[in-house]
């Protein structure tokens, strides 16, 4: 029986993370695609990626830009970016992207707008789209500058479309976060401070040439003064004009201050940790709705749940209680399953049932089991269903089973093709096989067989996959009354 090993991209799991942490652009894209469209595997690439990168959080810096559509935050990523190449630093950029109409995907305005950074090897430029999403969007792209960081690039640029709350989430997540304002908003500073304000490490009033800057930052200063952060840092404000590269090195100078300040400043940690919170909730937050709406009654959809609260058939309280409802009711039975098989304990391992070896021929297996050793051959017989001719020789309490088998594509005709003869699985007895199994199923084993089905002599059995069992194909068996 073959163990299974985690693939993704036609490689296994060990292969692709080590690609990323060598930089390896392609393999970094895929990642990265696959935390956008949500495939089963992104996870497992995270976990891999979060255990090998503790030695690099030192190396790396994340920055993060946020600010009104039109601010020129593209501009500025574009000729910070050259700044950091001019340093011979990596760099790699995310930039959410509004969403194509028609298509869905980001329409990849910061890639056309950064044509000298796309061609360097030493630069990855990725767009998120926004897709309308509300609530993975902030996920999704801290999971993605989670990639970058891994892969070991110096600075990280995060550009985010707008103001509105996921720009704020995925700004917090940054080491240094810059809100960029431009003159003449005048009145609008006011309607953004709630959510932004108090995010800014740096503030960054672009497009200075602009009549009104003074103003600006006037303003600017008055709203800073009215708060005091935690930390005991001043947020600097600079003046740029991105589009012809004045104020630049400033700038760059103050996200340098900020990263020395804080790699020496005890709440540096908290906020990492309050960031890890943050995430912490948000998963917990998306996998729970994801269960909730899989136990929706009667497996209606959300789409169907909603046209009936909207034609005030049903009202979404009542809906919301019966999907708990549902949930308790499964967990329940999970936990009394478990408690039940629990009550088993002390029956179920007792010994073990057999062990099965796959032999080419039963014939000249037993002049070795049987002439050699000389145990008993009980009977042969042929199960079917499994494509195979079993012999029983009986050993104290238990047997050795010879396998062999009926045709090249059974079970056990493959594992000869490709291991040759020898111990196939064991076979352990327990006292009720369908508890036993809830159980192991409820412990997230991987089961090859969920029900049990007939076996040789006329037993129950099933069978367990070797990827929960450290390599060995285990069969059950059920303890005959």
């Amino acid at each position: 029986m073959d163990i299974s090993i985690p693939i993704t991209d036609g490689f296994p799991l060990e292969t692709q993370v080590e690609k990323i942490l060598a930089r390896d652009p392609r393999a970094v894209a895929r990642a990265i695609s696959r935390i956008e469209n949500d495939t089963p595997d992104a996870p497992e690439i995270l976990k891999a990626l979060f255990r090998r990168t503790a030695e690099r959080e030192a190396h790396g810096l994340i920055i993060g830009l946020t600010g009104a559509p039109g601010a020129g935050k593209s501009s500025l990523v574009d000729k910070l970016a050259l700044h950091y190449r001019a340093l011979d630093k990596t760099v790699g950029i995310v930039a959410v992207d509004p969403s194509s109409p028609f298509s869905g995907g980001a329409l990849l305005g910061d890639r056309i707008r950064m044509q000298a950074l796309a061609t360097d090897p030493d630069v990855f430029i990725r767009s998120m789209a926004t897709r309308g999403n509300l609530g993975g969007l902030a996920r999704a792209t801290v999971d993605a500058v989670a990639v970058l960081e891994a892969a070991g690039y110096d600075r990280v640029l995060v550009e985010t479309v707008g103001v509105g709350q996921d720009e704020v989430d995925v700004v917090k997540a940054a080491d240094v976060s810059v809100v960029v304002l431009v003159p003449g908003m005048g009145d609008d500073i006011q309607a953004i401070k709630a959510g932004i304000m108090e995010i800014g490490d740096i503030f960054v009033i672009n497009k200075a040439e602009r009549e009104g800057v003074e103003r600006a930052e006037r303003e600017l200063v008055m709203l800073l003064e009215m708060t005091t952060r935690p930390d005991g840092w001043h947020p600097p404000i600079v003046r740029t004009v991105a589009t012809e590269n004045r104020g630049i090195d400033r700038f760059a100078e103050a996200v340098e201050r900020y990263a020395a300040f804080r790699q020496q400043n005890q709440a540096s940690f908290e906020r990492r940790q309050a960031v890890a919170e943050s995430r912490i909730v948000e998963l917990l937050r998306e996998r729970l709705v994801r269960l909730a709406l899989s136990e929706s009654p009667g497996g209606t959809s959300l789409q169907a749940m909603a046209a009936e609260v909207a034609s005030r058939q049903r009202d979404p309280y009542t809906v919301v209680e019966e999907i708990i409802g549902k949930m308790k009711t499964r967990q329940n039975a999970a936990s009394a399953a478990e408690s039940a098989t629990d009550n088993h304990t002390a029956e179920v391992g007792t010994k073990v049932g057999h062990l099965g070896v796959a032999v080419s021929s039963i014939d000249e297996a037993l002049n070795f089991w049987r002439d050699g050793l000389g145990l008993e051959l009980k009977e042969i017989e042929v199960v079917e269903d499994q494509g195979v001719r079993v012999a029983m020789l009986p050993i104290g309490e238990s047997r050795i089973e010879l396998l062999e088998a009926t045709g090249g594509e059974t079970p056990v005709g493959r594992f000869l093709a490709k291991r040759g003869p020898g111990l196939h699985h064991v076979c352990v007895e327990v006292a009720d096989l369908t508890a036993h199994l809830a159980r192991l199923k409820a412990r997230g084993v991987r089961l090859i067989d969920e029900q049990p089905r007939p076996g040789a002599g006329g037993h129950l059995v099933a069978f367990i996959h070797p990827a929960s069992t450290g390599g060995v194909l285990v069969e059950l068996t059920e303890k005959k009354q």
